[in-house]
Order: structure tokens, then C-alpha cells, then sequence
């Protein structure tokens, strides 16, 4: 496996997988969670991502499980806090409130079974609560011992430029993809500035890219604009262009695009949501996967930057009233 050498003075000493192991789906079956995660970390994967809310906690609770057998020091444990999700499994809003932190932590520990997590940011920055008072609670917890390094998700270059201004930021984790590319003008560079870390998640846009079953897959995101959906279409119209450069390279539709990611810097981390021994196998293959400068050029040509702007994410109204609509 190939390792970060560029995040390890912000990371807790750690060297990481330039491929992370995101958790989120793999809820709905707890032996095959268990397993998935042995599978990842057998092969040099070491960075896992989660959130108190995937699962309604559940998620945590199967690292928990998987790590009984390893060794705590070698996983770097990440953890999202703040979403709010109701009974029926729907996200309702965000709480980044500085005095629940501490307790959002404490649930977390508790059900990794484990006395720190090796970073913590909150899950989305609710613009009516500055940025600098959520941070600086969790710089409270890295004082305590509980936290060893402080990440944050899904915010503009400025916010970034704020929190890093209370506490050094580590990773900032964002959505990305060959066919989401809206970090490049703000983001990235600011993160790059300031020597933060990223952490794309989405790189198969929810398994549109090289899933199957695409329109099936799309039929189910309801809540997407009529110009949201627009532009996916139009996007994965290029998917018989990008499956030609695939075959080429002997490789999987799946992996060129989570290869596309990893090419676009040594400072980016790609998190797959496999959900099986063999999704996170397959996955994998992708950290081998050498794209040439006609490579990239051609993917570009199918997907220029400018239509890249998809994404299958929920719209919020934040500035209104903190919650998802």
C-alpha cells in the first residue's frame, strides 16, 4: 500500500493509506462490517472513517468489534459528530453547539471502546455558531487526551482559513470525484496553503460511477433538484467514453475513477464505502492503477471541469434554520 508521507507531522505520527475505508454502509451487516474492515486492514489500509450517526451509532460499534483482534495504535480512527437523524433513519439537522461536543465525544468513545479517537470534526459548520467555537471545543478535547488531532467537513476555503486559525486542522474530508470537481477553485488550494490534508469521499458519486443499475440508483434520489439530476445525466453519458479508458488499462470502470482521485495529488486521501471482502479487494486495485497525462487529458475531455458539478447530496437550508430540506 502506498502511504502519506506528506500528513504524518499532522496526523499523530501517522503514515496513511492513501486509500481510507469509509463505514457508513457497512451498518447493515455486522459480521461483514467485521470482516470488510480485517479485509481492509490486512492490506495496508489504516485510516477508518465514521460518525456517531452512522448506523445511530451502530457503525462505531463494529470497529469496535473488528479492532478486538488488532492492534488499537496501527488503525487511525476518524469521527464524524453533529448529524441528527431521526427514528425512521432521515437526517434533520446538524447540532455543532461547542457544549455538546463533549458530550458527543463521550458516546463515541464509549461505543469504540476506546479512551481516544484519532481525529474529530464536526460533520457540518451551522453557520449561526462560529466556526472558531466549535473548534476550539474540540481543541479542549485534544488538551484532555481524548482527541489527538482536529479535522472538519464539507466547508469553504474561508471557514477552513478559521478553524485552522484556533486549532492546526489535519484533514479536511469533502466530497469529490471526477465528476464533482467544486473543491478545485477554493478549497483545495486553501487547504494546500495551509498544509491540511483532503479527504474526498464520494469519488463513485454513490455508485453511479461504475455501479450498476444507474437510473435505478437515481430514481431512489428524490430529493434532487430537476437540475441537480440534470447535470448527473449529462455526466454519465460519458461513462461509455470513460469505460473505453477503462478496458485499456485492463481495469474496472470503479477503479479508474477512484484512481482519476488519487491522481490529482499525494495530499489526497480517497475513502471507498466498500460493504464486502471482495467491494474493498476490488477497490483496492485502484492505488496501482497508473494514469498518464493522456489519460487524464482524455477524461477530461469527457468530463470537463466545468460540468463537473454533481453531486447526489442532500441541499440544506443551513442559513435559515440549521436543518436539511
Amino acid at each position: 500500500m502506498i502511504h502519506l508521507k506528506e500528513l504524518s507531522t499532522k496526523t499523530n505520527g501517522f503514515d496513511l493509506s492513501r486509500i481510507g475505508l469509509g463505514t457508513m454502509r457497512l451498518a447493515a451487516d455486522q459480521q461483514a462490517g467485521v470482516d470488510t474492515i480485517h479485509a481492509a486492514l490486512d492490506a495496508g489500509v489504516n485510516f477508518l472513517n465514521t460518525a456517531d450517526f452512522y448506523g445511530h451509532g451502530i457503525s462505531e460499534m463494529i470497529i469496535k468489534e473488528a479492532l478486538k483482534s488488532r492492534r488499537r495504535e496501527d488503525v487511525f480512527i476518524s469521527v464524524k459528530f453533529g448529524g441528527l437523524i431521526s427514528p425512521n433513519g432521515k437526517f434533520y439537522g446538524i447540532d455543532s453547539r461547542p457544549e455538546h461536543v463533549k458530550s458527543f465525544l463521550a458516546y463515541t468513545l464509549k461505543r469504540l471502546g476506546t479512551d481516544y479517537v484519532d481525529l474529530y470534526q464536526p460533520a457540518r459548520i451551522d453557520p449561526h455558531i462560529p466556526v472558531e467555537d466549535t473548534i476550539g471545543a474540540v481543541a479542549d478535547m485534544v488538551k484532555a487526551g481524548y482527541v489527538k488531532s482536529i479535522g472538519i467537513s464539507e466547508v469553504d476555503g474561508a471557514t477552513l482559513r478559521k478553524a485552522n486559525a484556533v486549532h492546526p486542522i489535519s484533514l479536511v474530508e469533502v466530497r469529490y470525484s471526477l465528476m464533482d470537481r467544486h473543491i478545485e477553485d477554493d478549497l483545495l488550494p486553501t487547504a494546500r496553503e495551509l498544509g491540511v490534508g483532503v479527504v474526498g469521499f464520494a469519488v463513485l458519486l454513490a455508485g453511479l460511477i461504475g455501479g450498476s443499475a444507474q437510473q435505478q440508483k437515481l430514481s431512489t434520489m428524490r430529493h434532487l433538484s430537476s437540475s441537480a439530476l440534470t447535470n448527473i445525466n449529462n455526466n454519465l453519458t460519458a461513462t461509455e467514453g470513460l469505460q473505453a479508458i477503462a478496458r485499456e488499462k485492463g481495469i474496472t470502470l470503479a477503479q479508474l475513477a477512484i484512481a482519476w482521485v488519487l491522481a490529482q495529488g499525494d495530499d489526497i486521501i480517497a475513502l471507498v464505502g466498500s460493504r464486502t471482502v471482495d467491494q474493498i479487494n476490488d477497490s483496492l486495485k485502484a492505488i496501482h492503477v497508473n494514469l498518464t497525462k493522456n489519460d487524464l487529458e482524455r477524461m477530461e475531455q469527457l468530463i470537463p471541469k466545468a460540468q463537473a458539478t454533481s453531486s447526489y447530496m442532500l441541499d440544506m437550508n443551513l442559513d435559515k434554520n440549521g436543518l436539511f430540506i
